[in-house]
């Protein structure tokens, strides 16, 4: 069994940007993503009424290169105005080609 390193990017925000982060991630290079409910406090507090809604995790495994353009993305176009977190780890995935 061969393993590919790959990157795993994670971004927790606002949920009412899941649509146009899915729509950046896809236009990194990704083939794809999950999404999950989010939950929790930050330097920003707890989300302020039900109304708003959960957060999501959305998370996408990527090269080297889409990585770099998605973490660039996203702390250009969020960060200063919206709850948003970005982080990266190393994995190995089998199967790499469906990644790349």
């Amino acid at each position: 069994m061969q393993l590919t390193p790959l990157k795993c990017i994670t971004i927790v925000s606002e949920r009412f940007l899941k649509k146009e982060i899915i729509e950046l991630i896809k236009n990194s290079g990704a083939k794809g993503y999950t999404i999950t409910d989010a939950v929790g406090e930050g330097s920003r507090g707890i989300r302020a009424s039900e109304w708003e809604g959960k957060n999501v995790k959305i998370e996408t495994i990527v090269s080297d290169e889409a990585a770099e353009s998605i973490i660039k993305s996203i702390s250009n176009e969020y960060f200063a105005n919206y709850a948003v977190i970005v982080y990266t780890n190393e994995v190995k995935v089998v199967r790499g080609d469906k990644y790349i």
